[in-house]
């Protein structure tokens, strides 16, 4: 049903000022006026009941309960999008302490690798001593047999193969 609310408000209006003037006098002497100004305000109650029937009352009311439900209907979307709201803020809060602790780490970690990398250098640049002794030293020294120093000299020998191999620098004495 459409309803011209604008009509029936104005109707409404004349109406309610009529019937305040014709609730105002006095019919105790059951003298029923007949002027224009009652003919009037009796014209504009019955214009208003014309236009205010029950089908359109129950139309309104049906708008309203419509109009109401929509409106529950916005304010429900309206929480649910405060919570996620809510929760997404925490949720960023949270990640950004997070952040914070892993800069805070990552820069911890950074100093470590850069202290390594350093001693990794230090360690690359330097020269490792090692002695370089003959059969005859080695049988002296150890009193062992002369295989024995022989066998001796030839794994010293390859253990500094495998040094260098390995990339350190190997300063022989």
């Amino acid at each position: 049903m459409n309803i011209d609310k604008q009509a029936l408000r104005k109707v409404a209006e004349k109406a309610q000022a009529a019937r305040a003037r014709l609730e105002s006098f006095p019919d105790e002497d059951g003298v029923l006026f007949e002027d224009d100004d009652i003919k009037s305000d009796v014209s504009a109650c019955n214009k208003f009941f014309v236009l205010a029937t029950p089908a359109t009352m129950l139309a309104l009311l049906d708008e309203n309960i419509q109009l109401q439900r929509e409106k529950d209907a916005i304010e429900a979307v309206a929480l649910a999008l405060r919570d996620d709201m809510r929760q997404a803020r925490e949720q960023l809060a949270a990640a950004e302490c997070r952040n914070a602790e892993l800069d805070k780490r990552l820069i911890e970690y950074a100093g470590i690798a850069t202290r390594e990398a350093r001693r990794v250098a230090e360690l690359e640049a330097r020269k490792v001593n090692l002695s370089k002794l003959s059969v005859g030293e080695v049988m002296h020294m150890s009193g062992f047999s002369r295989d024995y120093a022989e066998g001796w000299c030839a794994g010293n020998d390859n253990a500094i193969h495998e040094i260098r191999t390995a990339g350190i620098k190997v300063k022989e004495s």
